[in-house]
């Protein structure tokens, strides 16, 4: 693998005059957010994309822009719609699972469009491939107004746009191993486990695992890493790609995600550790379900992620 080159995208996948959707499966924006999303929207057109929103964007007086029901069909239509190019939901939050059985998965599987969220959409993600195959984008597009909004957004256009692989490239480095190569699954830790026992919960043998999380302390962090292993996923995976733990190391808990799992998996599997991808603002773009390649060799020059 050459650096630079882009496993993830195939080309860009957005042109200008493309319509993209602004879905939101899981706990509704509040209204103190509007300024934000028109802020969005305002980017997105500077490249030539109109975005389109959901009807259910934005809670009322309890956590729901609708039912679950109500924010599912909102996201088919999306995918009905010939005219959006590809969605991206800016929501998070706990409630995201709650789409998952108005989901169309044929239609899904049909369509061209790649799927875009992060943290709690990790649900909808992985459920998106457990059902069909198909690939989609651990990504918040709200990073493109952000703190670091001008690298996001020339990220964006570079590898959506113009083909590139900036957003999706990530510096790592190896805990355990030199090299690991295979589909990569998961996401957000806590949200990954709510499709556990569930006909969503994917097959994660010879598979690799991203694991990243927000908050969360050492209790939390120990008893989400016990019900992966009791669940066998650590003896079935090939390896683990570790993201950014935000709570545990914003705030130096100990003993850290690392020290943690290492004492828990077998020695020969491999481990990685990237700090670009997660809940920062200034996080890259993983594809879960891709196939990717990870090895110490390329450590210093960024692989695709």
């Amino acid at each position: 693998m050459e650096p630079g080159e882009n496993l993830y995208m195939g080309g860009g996948i957005l042109r200008r005059g493309d319509r993209v959707g602004l879905s939101c499966c899981s706990n509704g924006l509040l209204e103190a957010d509007k300024g934000s999303l028109e802020l969005l929207k305002e980017r997105l057109a500077l490249i030539g994309l109109e975005a389109v929103e959901s009807p259910f964007l934005y809670r009322g007086v309890t956590a729901f822009s609708g039912t679950g029901t109500q924010r599912a069909h909102a996201l088919m239509d999306f995918y009905r719609d010939e005219t959006v190019k590809a969605v991206f939901d800016v929501s998070g939050g706990d409630m995201a699972n709650e789409v998952l059985t108005d989901l169309d998965f044929e239609m899904i599987s049909a369509s061209d469009k790649i799927f875009f969220g992060y943290s709690d959409l990790t649900t909808v993600i992985n459920a998106i491939y457990t059902k069909t195959g198909k690939k989609s984008g651990l990504y918040q597009l709200r990073n493109l107004t952000g703190p670091c909004w001008q690298e996001q957004f020339s990220q964006f256009r570079e590898t959506l746009m113009e083909g590139g692989s900036m957003l999706n490239n990530f510096s790592f480095h190896f805990l355990r191993g030199t090299r690991m190569e295979g589909t990569v699954l998961g996401g957000n830790i806590r949200c990954l486990l709510k499709l556990a026992g569930t006909q969503y919960w994917p097959d994660f043998t010879g598979k690799l695992l991203f694991l990243e999380c927000n908050g969360g302390e050492v209790p939390q962090i120990v008893a989400y890493l016990n019900q992966l292993s009791q669940l066998g996923v650590f003896c079935q995976i090939s390896g683990i790609l570790l993201g950014t733990f935000s709570r545990m190391e914003n705030r130096g808990l100990h003993p850290t995600v690392e020290e943690l799992l290492l004492r828990m998996i077998r020695p020969e599997l491999p481990v990685a550790k990237t700090f670009q991808i997660g809940h920062g603002s200034d996080s890259r773009c993983l594809m879960i379900g891709d196939h990717i390649r990870i090895h110490q060799a390329l450590q210093e020059q960024k692989p695709p992620a």
